[in-house]
């Protein structure tokens, strides 16, 4: 029998609510059941209902849109979010998912302040991920810059890479943001890549998560890559769209990032590509 001309793989393409901001969390399941998202990663932050797990649920079936993975509150922003105990916040993190039929938890590493956390961090993740289901998958970062300076401000490692995980969440945002080969990381990680922030940057200091397509990272031949390897876990959109001057702009920004993913995870068969 003759193999497909094209082979999708059965990676789910999901929207970050992050995407939608300023935006509320509502407004993303909205958004992503209008598209076509196959569903949806709940970023946990200051808006009230990002951290209501019932809230998020009547969302989740009233637009049926499934929540594939939970965001756990690591920013700056959100260090009041669900306890100021980094360890509670990855248990209810991990609570949520598994309430709400997540996959996976998205976690990024220490700061650098926060000593004794950094210290058992790899660990404690190992610990957690070996009492559920659930994938506890740590984000690579990088390092902060201003003018000429560099300041290392995660710990063990902003490169997630050079620590034992069991799940690695890989950014593209965070790689241009490094000034780190994407495709390399890709290759350190290797079976452990569970989860995928897709995005684009040009290597400015700052973490510019741009419509993938927009820069100068790799999207293009990261989706060809995880299609071709059978990768299963989800690609996530996480772009920024404040700059956008109206919802309108909004959604045509993230329904060309839908677009651009699912022609990319659209692998060309083993018989027509060398």
């Amino acid at each position: 029998m003759a193999e497909p001309a094209v082979r999708v793989p059965d990676a789910k393409v999901a929207l970050s609510t992050a995407s939608v901001y300023p935006e509320s969390t509502a407004t993303a399941f909205e958004v992503a059941a209008r598209l076509g998202y196959d569903g949806v990663e709940i970023m946990v932050w200051t808006d009230p209902v990002s951290q209501d797990i019932e809230a998020l649920r009547r969302l989740s079936d009233y637009h049926q849109v499934p929540i594939l993975a939970v965001h756990a509150p690591c920013l700056l922003i959100t260090q009041r979010v669900w306890s100021t105990d980094p360890w509670v916040k990855l248990q209810r993190a991990r609570a949520a998912a598994e309430k709400l039929g997540a996959s996976t938890v998205v976690v990024h590493p220490p700061f650098r302040w926060q000593r004794q956390y950094a210290r058992d961090f790899v660990t404690g993740i190992w610990r957690m991920a070996e009492e559920t289901d659930v994938r506890f998958a740590v984000e690579n970062m990088y390092p902060w810059r201003y003018k000429d300076r560099e300041m290392l401000a995660y710990a063990p490692e902003w490169d997630v890479t050079k620590d034992d995980y069991r799940h690695y969440t890989l950014d593209l945002s965070h790689t241009a943001t490094a000034r780190t080969d994407t495709l390399a990381m890709v290759d350190r990680m290797g079976d452990r890549l569970g989860h995928v922030h897709l995005a684009d940057g040009r290597g400015s200091a700052k973490d510019e998560h741009l419509v993938p397509g927009r820069g100068t990272q790799p999207c293009a031949e990261l989706l060809e890559r995880l299609a071709l390897s059978g990768y299963d876990g989800h690609v996530v959109i996480e772009v920024n769209t404040r700059r956008a001057m109206s919802s309108a702009e909004r959604e045509a920004d993230l329904a060309e990032a839908l677009a651009f993913t699912r022609l990319h995870l659209a692998a060309a068969s083993r018989g027509t590509r060398a």
